[in-house]
């Protein structure tokens, strides 16, 4: 089956394993996938993810992370879709929940959150939004 929107299809796996409360989801890999898992575990909203070459392409094994039996990820939603890409100038950069979630972005400078693209005074593409 073709994924016509693979990003979009990890978010819900996350988001529908944390209010499931599993402890840990696996979602088929690529590199920007692995980026993303990076974003995620460096802000702490998950506690580590594994990659497992099991064929061609790999599974991302990630391990949900919960606080008071509470998901730390209360929310998770894609912003820029196949459909109608998000593009946002340096100046423009959101603010998710007024600094208390972060925005995940694709810069020329690579994957950033919106406080690091700030820093580096860079824009781009709005990947999702996480709270």
């Amino acid at each position: 089956m073709n994924i016509t929107d693979p990003i979009a299809n990890m978010l819900t796996k996350i988001r529908n394993a944390c209010r499931a409360g599993h402890e840990v989801v696996d979602v088929p890999a690529s590199n920007l996938k692995k980026e993303l898992t990076k974003i995620l575990k460096n802000e702490g909203y998950i506690k580590d993810f594994k990659y497992l070459k099991s064929d061609s392409k790999g599974t991302l094994r990630i391990y949900l992370k919960y606080k008071n039996r509470q998901t730390v990820i209360a929310g998770i939603r894609r912003i820029s879709r196949p459909g109608l890409r998000v593009y946002v100038a340096k100046d423009n950069i959101p603010k998710v929940l007024g600094g208390l979630g972060i925005a995940i972005l694709s810069t020329s400078k690579g994957l950033m959150t919106d406080k690091n693209s700030r820093e580096a005074n860079v824009g781009g593409e709005v990947l999702c939004y996480v709270w």
